[in-house]
């Protein structure tokens, strides 16, 4: 197969940095990526360095944008536009797309060098010893974090720091962006049905635990009680619905019947609520693994959708009692 390879630059460009933006707040989401294949950063040799990364588009210029001043290659794999530690665990950043690339690339016939080098969070795609087998060249996983990649080329070899996977305040506060953008229609639509259900309380409390959910539990994340993010969630759900169960209970005047029955939705609804999105946010967390998401994901969805339909049940009844002259 006929070798072949793209050119790149160190430089992002004006376009690149509105691109980051629009894919930092969720807008055309899918559509932020490069096209696979061999790409020349410089004026790299036969003998220069190979890395390989996902063609997600923001992990793409945070490779080429450390190397600045560095002459090498980067593989580009087919990821579907989904970044590195996503792709690895979907298989996407995996050894076929590795072993394909490197054949369809004619890497063989442009570089001396028989050495690839990978980012850390893609080890769990890879099969390195496969990779060896199939095409001679030898996988080598980098540091964590791009930025480290230059101190790492020094001696070909990554610190304790450069290994360990951070997921600071930061990190996290990067995630907040997008979430607003894919929840709020949605949210949007819930507060509609919901005012004629229970009015501007309603609309209140379900803004109140989807805002929990994408804004302060991203930030409270290592601090909130449990390893289980369904639990997680829901702990936070309950503490911001406190407010809104002192004044159902202080507020009304109904019997104490109905009083108990409208601090049910509060109580296992609206947390839910909070608990089902916090459960999502486990795709874009280093704090769990694939095989403890589909665990939790068995253990809490069924428990979150009984009470989520008690609550829908008592909210409708209460609704129709309520206009009946109850």
């Amino acid at each position: 197969m006929q070798a072949e390879f793209f050119s790149t630059t160190y430089q992002l460009t004006s376009a690149d940095r509105w691109d980051t933006f629009q894919a930092r707040v969720g807008i055309n989401r899918s559509l932020h990526r490069v096209k696979p294949g061999l790409y020349a950063l410089g004026s790299p040799t036969p003998d220069s360095p190979v890395f390989v990364t996902a063609n997600y588009k923001l992990s793409f210029n945070a490779l080429r944008s450390s190397l600045a001043g560095v002459d090498g290659w980067i593989l580009v794999l087919d990821t579907h536009g989904i970044n590195v530690w996503c792709a690895a665990g979907k298989g996407t950043f995996g050894t076929n797309e590795l072993v394909k690339r490197i054949e369809s690339s004619g890497l063989k016939d442009i570089v001396n060098t028989r050495v690839l080098i990978l980012p850390q969070l893609g080890a769990t795609g890879v099969m390195a010893h496969i990779v060896k087998k199939r095409t001679g060249f030898k996988v080598e996983y980098g540091p964590v974090r791009a930025e480290d990649l230059k101190e790492y080329l020094r001696n070909r070899q990554a610190t304790a720091e450069m290994r360990e996977v951070r997921f600071s305040i930061k990190d996290r506060l990067t995630l907040i962006p997008v979430d607003i953008i894919n929840y709020f229609l949605p949210t949007l639509l819930a507060a509609l049905i919901l005012y004629f259900l229970g009015g501007w309380f309603a609309v209140a409390a379900v803004v109140t635990s989807v805002l929990a959910a994408i804004v302060l539990f991203p930030i409270l994340l290592p601090w909130l009680p449990s390893h289980d993010f369904s639990v997680k969630g829901f702990f936070l759900g309950l503490v911001v619905m406190l407010p809104f169960m002192v004044q159902s209970w202080t507020n009304s005047t109904d019997p104490l019947w109905s009083k108990i029955l409208r601090l049910l939705p509060l109580v296992l609804g609206y947390p839910v609520v909070t608990a089902f999105i916090a459960l999502n946010f486990t795709g874009s967390s280093t704090f769990t693994s694939r095989t403890g998401v589909k665990k939790e994901i068995f253990a809490y969805i069924p428990v979150m959708g009984w009470f989520f339909g008690i609550s829908v049940a008592v909210t409708i009844g209460l609704a129709i009692w309520k206009a009946l002259g109850g």
